[in-house]
């Protein structure tokens, strides 16, 4: 299978934007050595914050512009939402959602210390994403679901994308008219379980 084309521009946006937000910033102390390291890293209470170049192809998919309303599914210590913060700008909207309580309070605490523009909230129980405040033009998930999460392609923007991995592979949806698009990336990946 061939890989999803990747404008080089946006490749770049998303190296600065790494950049921006430090892997260190977003670990606990006990593992903050392992920044650098291309792996899965475990953060506590079952969850990992995941491998760089996983995220970096992640956000080449999801190509987030300047002024998005993003949302970031299972966002953990908060990395991927300080990245998505970088990438949508000043002017967009950046709401990580989280279902582990003590993430939700350590990825909010990170957020704070490195002064980036988003917010983490704790995932309201037998919901997935947050419907009431849809649509989102964006919506990211670092988790591995069975199937697409069609509650999830519910609540995308018209032009809107979601990228989540099912079952190995990542999975691009493009709403277009009125209807989700799929396509599947190259690689296998592995995530903690969505649900």
């Amino acid at each position: 299978m061939a890989g999803i084309r990747v404008d080089p521009t946006t490749r770049a946006r998303v190296r600065a934007a790494m950049s921006s937000a430090p892997r260190a910033d977003f670990l606990p102390d006990d593992v903050r050595h392992l920044a650098d390291a291309d792996r899965p890293v475990m953060i506590g209470w079952s969850s990992t914050n995941s491998q760089p170049s996983t995220v970096a192809r992640m956000l080449a998919l999801l190509d987030v512009q300047p002024g998005d309303r993003v949302l970031d599914v299972g966002s953990g210590s908060g990395w991927t939402t300080a990245i998505l913060s970088a990438l949508a700008g000043a002017e967009g909207t950046v709401i990580g959602i989280e279902r582990v309580p003590q993430l939700v309070s350590y990825g909010r605490e990170r957020l704070a210390e490195t002064g980036a523009r988003a917010e983490i909230r704790e995932a309201i129980p037998g919901t997935l994403g947050l419907p009431e405040e849809a649509p989102f033009d964006r919506i990211l998930v670092s988790a591995q679901a069975s199937t697409v999460p069609t509650q999830l392609e519910a609540q995308l923007a018209e032009g809107g994308r979601l990228v989540v991995p099912i079952a190995g592979l990542m999975t691009v949806v493009d709403m277009r008219g009125g209807t989700p698009r799929r396509r599947e990336d190259a690689g296998i990946y592995s995530f903690v379980p969505l649900i």
